[in-house]
């Protein structure tokens, strides 16, 4: 016997509550709307969300529920961040460490990981599952070259860290500067197998330059992995070990890292995992007994950051997302939501709407960390990577020529006036012509030997007068802010010279 329909009297509520979601709740699920005001008018939630809601006036103000305030819980405890960059020559195994590292660290689940894995196998890439946490995009993958620069993060007890994966490949170098300009620990990864150390290592290949270059953009302390120790090239062999380290040393000293204080070697395998967060039996390697890598991080002693300065990020990237979003590195002072600041060098006057750092909201950010902010007044076709934030009443300097120092690494023959190069100041990238050589320097007394000569050699030192051929640029004396003092030039996929700001000019 069919049931007698029953009239529908829940129609009216049901309509109401579906209302009731679509305002409490905004696109990632989470409340919106400036409920403590009693406002209740969430537009400017979806004000770019086209279609989303056809009119205004069919929204009920009074069907939106207010949301509970929140328990008054332990804040969230705020660890010390130390931002991590990868860098090495090409296949040395930099991607595959640090995927390898979010998966001990549970950044990564092992579901990912068996689909990497299964992906990769299908492709005839078994090794290379690992460093497809980080090799996000297709061509990456497909070629297992790392091009951009890869972002994650992830936790241990004592900090938290942000990893940037640099590419090793030359012709990706100007990217790998930008990640080597945001991180404040360099970890060089060395290949131990027979042949790729040696390639790796000559005039040529990566390692050199890299090493150079991070040491150039201001990191200060180097951690040297010598990866590949299970190959069977090497067998976990010390000889094999002591032999990679004897060879950069001196190489790494000519940089400018002290090996007493600067620099720490240890072996490890990316693939295995060894030494990456545990230290493995002794019968593996009975000459190396740790610390692990994440054991050293761990214990290396806090970096003094600029709490109390004016504001300094340089932004590295920008798109459009709903309003202008930049990414940056946070050099100095501390950013808050709402927080009102001024972009140099177009000297825009800007809202921080909303901080995320390592894919979490934020009500503020501390020096040192990697952000991604939304900001109002200006579009992002006007910001351009080199631009910096500052606070109102301190804005940076800009400039179009200034004298600096600079010391010539290796370039086919002399410089003269008149040499153009491209310039790689903190997030910065253009053209500038030295437009005079005022003296020579002795690079181990510091004293200037000549003066106007007419041109300068390789390994030689001196202060030159350089002119940014495109405009002006945001940049410091290196005396008042080294981090966006120091630059390298390069010319011809190469780097040929570092130097610092000594005065600008105009």
């Amino acid at each position: 016997i069919e049931a007698e329909p029953q009239p529908n009297t829940e129609e009216a509520p049901r309509v109401e509550s579906h209302k009731e979601t679509m305002e409490t709740f905004d696109t990632e699920g989470s409340p919106v709307g400036n409920t403590e005001e009693g406002n209740g008018d969430i537009a400017d939630d979806w004000e770019e969300d086209e279609g989303m809601i056809e009119d205004e006036d069919e929204i009920d103000p009074e069907a939106i529920i207010p949301k509970k305030p929140k328990k008054p819980g332990v804040p969230k405890v705020r660890k010390e961040h130390l931002n991590v960059v990868f860098i090495g020559h090409v296949d040395a195994g930099k991607s595959t460490i640090g995927g390898h590292l979010l998966y001990l660290t549970g950044m990564v689940d092992k579901r990912t990981l068996e689909k990497y894995e299964r992906e990769a196998k299908e492709k005839n890439r078994e090794s290379w599952y690992l460093s497809w946490a980080l090799d996000t995009n297709l061509e990456e993958r497909e070629k297992g070259k790392t091009v951009e620069v890869g972002r994650a993060y992830f936790e241990s007890e004592k900090k938290h860290y942000s990893v940037l994966d640099a590419p090793g490949h030359k012709s990706f170098v100007p990217n790998m500067i930008c990640g080597a300009s945001q991180a404040d620990l360099a970890i060089l990864v060395i290949s131990a197998r027979r042949g790729e150390f040696e390639t790796g290592f000559e005039r040529g290949g990566q390692t050199r330059e890299h090493a150079m270059l991070v040491k150039t953009a201001g990191v200060r302390h180097m951690v040297v992995l010598i990866n590949k120790m299970d190959d069977p090239t090497v067998e976990w062999e010390e000889a094999r070990f002591n032999e990679c380290r004897e060879k950069l040393l001196p190489y790494l000293k000519k940089c400018g890292f002290n090996p007493k204080t600067d620099l720490y070697f240890m072996p490890c395998s990316g693939l295995s995992g060894a030494f990456l967060t545990i230290v493995p039996e002794e019968s593996l390697c009975p000459w190396y007994r740790g610390p692990s890598l994440l054991e050293y991080l761990d214990s290396l002693p806090p970096i003094s950051r600029a709490l109390e300065a004016a504001v300094r990020l340089p932004i590295a990237d920008r798109y459009k997302d709903m309003g202008t979003i930049i990414l940056g590195k946070i050099e100095s002072g501390v950013v808050t939501a709402n927080q009102k600041l001024v972009m140099m060098p177009n000297k825009a006057v800007v809202k921080v709407m909303n901080i995320v750092s390592d894919e979490e909201d934020s009500e503020d950010a501390m020096p040192g960390e990697n952000v991604r902010l939304k900001i109002s007044g200006v579009e992002e076709e006007d910001v351009s990577p080199g631009f910096v934030l500052c606070s109102p009443d301190n804005v940076c300097n800009t400039g179009r020529v200034f004298d600096a120092q600079i010391v010539i690494l290796e370039y086919k023959s002399i410089i003269t006036a008149g040499y153009s190069c491209v310039i790689h100041i903190h997030t910065c990238v253009e053209e500038v012509t030295l437009k005079a050589l005022l003296c020579l320097v002795d690079k181990k007394t510091g004293d200037k030997t000549q003066l106007r000569p007419r041109f300068i050699k390789p390994d030689q030192a001196g202060i030159a007068r350089l002119e940014v051929n495109d405009g002006i640029i945001c940049l410091e004396t290196f005396k008042d802010f080294p981090q966006m003092g120091r630059f390298t030039l390069r010319d011809e996929n190469r780097t040929i010279a570092i130097g610092k700001v000594l005065k600008i000019i105009e």
